[in-house]
Order: structure tokens, then sequence, then C-alpha cells
């Protein structure tokens, strides 16, 4: 069975900071892709950054230097470093793998809210 545990969301004001962090567990032989998405209300949820098991980064345009993914493949960790963010990166944060034969598996997300 295979657990993800995210961290890190909360309140913060607009230029502030977060990080997110989130941890893989359970019956995974080799995860491929690690991935953050969001869903804000009323939106459908969407991809905000990806990283691979080589390191190659894809994000979506709207976080682009602000936002940086990174992984530790040691402790199957991904976390998500947001600077200088908007009241419009107001969601619910998903963290999402991809592991063996192309399973995938969602967190349970953490809210994060941008506003003064």
């Amino acid at each position: 069975q295979v657990q993800l545990v995210e961290s890190g969301g909360g309140l913060v004001q607009p230029g502030g900071s977060l990080r997110l962090s989130c941890a893989a567990s359970g019956s995974i032989f080799s995860i491929n892709a690690m991935g953050w998405y969001r869903q804000a209300p009323g939106k459908q949820r969407e991809l905000v950054a990806a990283i691979s098991s080589g390191g190659n980064r894809n994000y979506a345009d709207s976080v682009k230097g602000r936002f940086t993914i990174s992984r530790d493949n040691t402790k199957n960790t991904v976390s998500l470093q947001m600077n200088r963010l908007k009241p419009e990166d107001t969601a619910v944060y998903y963290c999402k793998i991809v592991y063996g034969l192309g399973f995938d598996y969602w967190g349970q997300g953490t809210q994060v809210t941008v506003s003064s």
C-alpha cells in the first residue's frame, strides 16, 4: 500500500514564501515522476511542477521563476519551494507520484492561502 504524506501548507501574505513537502512510503519499487498539482475553487486541477527521476523539471508558466521543485530519491520525497506568492496561487495543492509500470498515486492535498 502506498502512502503520501504532505506538509507545509498554510496562510501567507502576498509576496511571502512557503515550502511544501511530500514523503512517499509503502510498496513502491521505483518512482518515476513526482509532481505537484493544484486546484482552486471552481477550477480544474492543474499541473504546477513536475520532476522526473533524472531531475528534468517542468513548470506551469504561471509559476516559472517563482517556484522550484526538488526531490530526494534516497528518501522518496519531493518538495516545492514557493516564493513571491500571489493571491491567485491560493488552492489546494496535491502531491502525485508515478511509479512502477505507470501507476500513479495522489496525496490528500494541503491548503495554501495567499491573502493579506
